[in-house]
């Protein structure tokens, strides 16, 4: 018994020499350390740390700001108001009213000009009865449509004012960068003045699946209302109209379309100075190269533009392109797909001079290309036509009219079976008389939507037929 309390005694002594020991030596060491990392450590490196990302972050975040300031009092909402044959209701009938309503859509509209010319979308306008004008200021204008063309969407209008009105300066949208911030700014929803911002994502984007597009992308949000309103860089120029969105529903989920500022500021000079556009062609036919195609032709090139025909009497022609050639660029725009080609083109006249690259057999050429007027157009129920000569106009015992070259596949026995061919002659549209493809193109423009399209055509028995399609 006497030993077990002597051992709980000297154990009990032995905690309180331990507990002591540390008390006195090991707890106040650590206090001291605690000590001077409060006072020395977290006033010079936790706030220094914490300013430094703030200052980064400033640095690479950029400031909207000053585009938004340049662009906001620049875009306006564009209402349309037009006619339209609606079903006849029973209390329509009973009263004796007419089916005719007016049905009205909004869009926006980019002020160019001090003087109140504006420029929208085609889709935006098109058909309107009325065009009114609202400002960021509120004050309401009705505008006169200049005009419009329906290839690449593009609509001027203009308004008269009393006072200079804030304009946004056309960009180079050639220069513009995948990656580069831009803003959309519009009237979505008819919130009028909202800005949105996003990068571009890509260029040269064709929609369509017929090569006749040249859209710049974009993840700012674009909603129904956006159309015809601004997409600028953060200077606040003008590098895009915004156009278009993909989507299954109808609103914004990621992807937005602008029309590139060189090409709508070519469209607007083209109206401006001519009445309508003035397109330049090269002059070839072909398409993009991909890893399939490049397999199928023989050459381990996979980007470019390979021609497999090239257009008689046109500037193409006449510089020495040849089938087989690889265009790789034009001037100083790289040509990786077909709509890099359309997209520049459609930045040029007739009469221009374009520096053709291309690969000849492995070898690099630059051929000057003088751009001519196009002879061909696409003309609705019937297919692609050209310009007449007189020879084949005196077949046909006409005085003017313009040539069917090639029929649409889905017209072509509808045609066939009232004696039309191709080589037939087409003498009017809607009543005007047609000298060459762009009378034909005019006359489409300005068609009435509500009345049927009457296409005159001599055919193979020499008789001048109308034919009326609605």
């Amino acid at each position: 018994m006497k030993k077990i309390l002597t051992l709980v005694c000297v154990s009990a002594f032995g905690g309180l020499l331990t507990l002591g020991g540390y008390k006195l030596f090991i707890e106040d060491n650590q206090n001291d350390t605690i000590a001077v990392e409060q006072v020395s450590d977290l006033p010079v490196y936790v706030p220094a740390n914490h300013t430094n990302a703030l200052n980064n972050a400033a640095t690479i975040a950029p400031s909207f700001v000053e585009a938004a300031e340049k662009s906001i009092d620049a875009v306006v909402h564009v209402k349309n108001t037009s006619i339209v044959n609606a079903p006849m209701s029973f209390q329509d009938l009973f009263y004796g009213r007419s089916s005719q309503r007016a049905q009205v859509g909004t869009g926006s509209g980019v002020i160019i000009s001090p003087t109140g010319y504006i420029v929208t979308n085609n889709h935006v306008i098109q058909n309107a009865n009325e065009i009114s004008i609202t400002l960021n200021n509120n004050k309401s204008y009705m505008a006169e449509l200049i005009g419009s063309d329906e290839a690449t969407d593009i609509a001027l209008l203009k308004i008269d004012t009393d006072e200079d009105l804030p304009f946004i300066a056309f960009g180079d949208s050639d220069n513009a960068k995948v990656g580069e911030w831009v803003l959309a700014v519009g009237n979505p929803f008819n919130l009028n003045s909202t800005v949105t911002a996003g990068i571009i994502s890509a260029k040269s984007r064709d929609l369509s699946g017929r090569n006749t597009q040249s859209f710049i992308q974009t993840d700012a949000a674009v909603n129904p209302g956006n159309s015809g309103g601004a997409l600028v860089n953060t200077n606040g120029d003008l590098i895009g109209i915004n156009t278009a969105i993909s989507s299954r529903t109808g609103s914004y989920i990621g992807y937005s379309f602008a029309v590139p500022s060189n090409i709508a500021r070519k469209i607007v000079n083209d109206i401006m100075e001519y009445g309508n556009v003035q397109n330049g062609i090269l002059g070839v036919v072909g398409g993009a190269l991909n890893s399939k195609a490049a397999e199928e032709l023989g050459t381990e090139i996979t980007e470019g533009f390979y021609v497999s025909e090239v257009t008689e009497d046109t500037g193409a022609e006449k510089a020495g392109i040849k089938s087989g050639d690889i265009i790789k660029k034009i001037d100083n725009v790289e040509i990786n797909k077909f709509s890099d080609l359309a997209g520049y083109l459609k930045t040029k006249s007739p009469d221009d001079i374009v520096n053709v690259t291309l690969l000849r057999d492995g070898d690099k050429e630059v051929l000057p290309v003088k751009l001519l007027k196009p002879s061909t157009y696409m003309l609705q129920t019937i297919g692609f036509v050209k310009n007449a000569s007189k020879k084949e106009l005196k077949k046909y015992g006409a005085e003017y009219g313009i040539k069917i070259s090639k029929f649409d596949k889905n017209y072509q026995p509808y045609w066939n079976k009232n004696g039309v061919e191709e080589g037939s002659i087409i003498t009017r549209i809607n009543g005007k008389k047609l000298y060459s493809v762009d009378d034909a193109q005019n006359a489409m423009k300005l068609r009435d939507f509500n009345e049927p399209l009457q296409i005159e055509v001599i055919n193979t028995n020499g008789e001048k037929v109308v034919y009326n399609f609605r």
